[in-house]
Parts: C-alpha cells; sequence; structure tokens
C-alpha cells in the first residue's frame, strides 16, 4: 500500500505498525506504603532495579516509609528528576514487591503492549528520545513529568511482532549477562592467584609454595619464600628514567582516557612530535596513574612491542624493569592490591586533584620478589594466561554489544521484520 493511501495514523510506519500515546498503553501507580511496612528498598541504573546497599537500609530504615512508593514485579520505574538530561526506565522482574524513593513515577502496562518490547523500546526508540529531548534541551537538571511521557506520540507494532523482537533481544541480554559472569569468574580466579603468587611464588614443578613443602623465612613484610628478596620499589624498577627522542619526530601518544583498567593493550593511540610535553617511555615500560580518579580506579599500561618509544600523559609515572627483573612480573606486582592501595593512601594535593608522589616507590613501599627471573616469568605467565582468558571474553561481550545495538536500532524502527520468523512459529503450531 502506497504511504500516501496509508490511513493517517500508519503513515510513514512499517505495514501493520501504528502511531499510539504512550498513555493509551500505559498508567501511573500511585500506591504508597501507607502500612509502613519494611518491603525491600530498590534503586536503579541503566543494568536495572537492585536491592539498595545495607547501610543505605540502616539509614532509611528509621524513617517513616509512608511516603515511599510500592512498585510490583512487571512495573516500571524512572526517576522523576535527571543531572544529565538522560532518563533510564526500568521494569522490576526478579523481585515480587519493593519500595522506591518518592523521587521516582512507577507505572504499568494497560493493554496492547509487551512489557518486554515497553523495555527495550523506551529506553532505546528514536522517537522516544526526540520527544524527550525536547523537554531538556537548554538546561543541566531536568524533571519529566509523567503526564508529559504519557503524551509522546510514538510508533507500535503488532503485539505479536512486539513479543518476538523482545525475545530476540533478550537472548542477547542472556548471552551478555552469561558473558559477564564469565569475566567476574576469570576476575577472581586472577585475584586469588595473585594474592598466592605474588607471597608464596611457584616452584620449578608448578607448585604454589606453602611453609609445610617449602623454607621460608622472616622479613620486614612477614614469611616470604627463602628464595625471595624485599626491597624498595625503586630497588627493582627505574622511575621515571631518561628517554631520548627527536622533537621533532612523530611518536606514539597515550592519553589517560586510552588507558586501560591493569591491562596490556590501549584503547587507541594517537602521534604527536616529540617537543610536546608528556612522559617519555619505551616498550616493556611500565604506565602507572598517579591522579585521582584514574589511580584509583587502576589505569596501567604494560607498554605493547608494537611501540619502540612513545610519550603520554604527563599523569603517567614510569616504571622501567632493571637487570633480571621480568617486565611482566613487575607489571602484576605494581597494579597488585597491596601496592596499589598503600599508593593510593599516600596520595598528596588538594581534593579531586590529589597524585601519587614519586618518593612512594622510593622510599615507602617494600615489596618481595623472587631473586630467580625464571621464577619471575612462571608467575607472570599464570596471571598471563588469565588475562589474556578475560580479553577473549571482553571482546566477546564488546562483539554481542555491538549485534544488540545495531539489531536493535532496526528492529525497533520496522527497518528489519520479524514477520517471516512469525509466520514460521504459527505454521509450527498448525
Amino acid at each position: 500500500m502506497a504511504d500516501d493511501k496509508k490511513p493517517k495514523e500508519q503513515q510513514g510506519l512499517p505495514e501493520g505498525w501504528k502511531w499510539v500515546r504512550l498513555g493509551e498503553v500505559i498508567e501511573e501507580v500511585k500506591e504508597r506504603n501507607l502500612s509502613n511496612d519494611q518491603l525491600p528498598l530498590l534503586t536503579s541504573s541503566r543494568k536495572g532495579i537492585y536491592l539498595q546497599d545495607e547501610y543505605f537500609n540502616r539509614i532509611v530504615a528509621s524513617e517513616n516509609l509512608s511516603n515511599y512508593k510500592v512498585v510490583r514485579k512487571g512495573q516500571f520505574t524512572y526517576r522523576s528528576m535527571s543531572d544529565d538530561g538522560t532518563f533510564v526506565f526500568n521494569r522490576l522482574e526478579n523481585i515480587e514487591l519493593g519500595l522506591v524513593s518518592p523521587a521516582y513515577y512507577v507505572f504499568q502496562l494497560i493493554e496492547g503492549c509487551s512489557g518486554n518490547f515497553l523495555k527495550y523500546f523506551i529506553n532505546n526508540s528514536v522517537e522516544v528520545k526526540k520527544q524527550i529531548y525536547k523537554y531538556v534541551e537548554g538546561t543541566t537538571r531536568t524533571a519529566l513529568r509523567f503526564n508529559q511521557l504519557k503524551n509522546f506520540i510514538v510508533p507500535l507494532p503488532p503485539l505479536p511482532e512486539q513479543r518476538k523482537i523482545a525475545q530476540i533481544l533478550e537472548t542477547f541480554d542472556n548471552a551478555i549477562e552469561k558473558t559477564e559472569k564469565i569475566i567476574e569468574k576469570y576476575k577472581r580466579i586472577k585475584q586469588g592467584l595473585m594474592q598466592d603468587l605474588l607471597t608464596k611464588g611457584i616452584d620449578e614443578k608448578g607448585n604454589i609454595r606453602s611453609e609445610k613443602t617449602h623454607k621460608f623465612k622472616d622479613s620486614p613484610l612477614g614469611r616470604i619464600p627463602e628464595e625471595w628478596e624485599v626491597g624498595y620499589v625503586s630497588d627493582f624498577a627505574e622511575i621515571n628514567p631518561i628517554t631520548k627522542i627527536n622533537p621533532k619526530e612523530l611518536y606514539p601518544f597515550i592519553e589517560m582516557d586510552a588507558t586501560p583498567i591493569m591491562g596490556k593493550q590501549c584503547k587507541y593511540i594517537t602521534l604527536r612530535r616529540g617537543i610536546e610535553a608528556g612522559c617519555k617511555f619505551k616498550k616493556g615500560d611500565i604506565l602507572l596513574a598517579r591522579i585521582t580518579p584514574s589511580a584509583e580506579n587502576g589505569k596501567a599500561l604494560l607498554v605493547p612491542d608494537n611501540i619502540e618509544i612513545g610519550i603520554g600523559s604527563t599523569e603517567f609515572i614510569v616504571f622501567r624493569a632493571k637487570e633480571n627483573i621480568d617486565n611482566n612480573f613487575l607489571f602484576y606486582l605494581l597494579t597488585s592490591d597491596y601496592v596499589r592501595s598503600i599508593a593510593i593512601g599516600l596520595m598528596e594535593g588538594t581534593s579531586g586533584r590529589q597524585r601519587i608522589p614519586k618518593y612512594v616507590f622510593e622510599k615507602v613501599i617494600k615489596v618481595a620478589i623472587p631473586k630467580s627471573e625464571s621464577e619471575q616469568k612462571r608467575i607472570a605467565e599464570i596471571l598471563s594466561q588469565i588475562d589474556q582468558a578475560i580479553e577473549k571474553e571482553e571482546k566477546y561481550k564488546q562483539k554481542l554489544e555491538r549485534l544488540k545495538k545495531g539489531l536493535m536500532e532496526d528492529l525497533l524502527t520496522g527497518k528489519v521484520r520479524v514477520n517471516k520468523l512469525l509466520e514460521g512459529e504459527n505454521h509450527g503450531m498448525a
């Protein structure tokens, strides 16, 4: 059917879709906790609705909760105010009943719409975003009232198509969630291994040492393997070493934003001339963020071998492994919880611009390391294998997120239809 021959409410839409006012499919819920029951206190983020932390619960538990709003499984929430002009709509799915702050709106479906579809649609539809922007344009702190939301005019596919779209997108979400759990599992394994390997080491047979099977000795850091030694970080690494460069040449430049969280691959590389200000480094060096909040966030990079010489942010401290010190091992040592917690605890400067001073690594932090470089390499290799597994899963997660984003844009506009899938299901039921 030509677009100009369609009914007005279907013009500019895929076949079978129609324009609706959100108020036709959703309604506000104003249920209050008048009984003042101690129901679960909930909050929300871009990842969904979840329980408040225990500290917050203890504070609120002593207050009168009658003004808090009740939200039930399947209902939606969003905060009435936004600092950045964005609004996230969440659906309660894993908890039967809870309370949210009076700052939230609570709403539910009336008819003609799939709850799971609405969850994706209202957060990602271009049409919804355009109408939100109309209300937030030119402001820094914006309110989106429910009366405004329900007047949004949006395109809606038939109910069976809504359900199929939601099913497809949920498949991606489930795969992403599964991958996130695998990543977290690997990270927990790595954390446990770092604790053992960086305090007990590993022998020639690949066994983690223990005092039952190996000789240990007393040290300023406690009991350590007999084959290890203790010293300041500066005993094992040059700190901010001199690296000669040609002021006229172009060099790879590592920005703080491009630096990973304790990783070996930067997100991107730009080029700058050697005359420009910045730290200087070589391949195999370690860049450690010294300024808040990058230091607390764990920004650190083991400079890859494809960068012979580079320059970077002035907010890095550069470490270069000394003779008989494996740079991979040094990287894991410097990014360990033990070293980082001491360094961060000794930051200096005004609030918001605090930095880790260089002397912390020269005169304060003592570390224990194996005298044998081969043991250092064995430790680093085990941790590198875990990092490779994490990196593989993170790349897979990023791929899933890219595929989901592209497909979601197509499905929510009707550019890609799921009619053939629905026809196949109908034939299967016949």
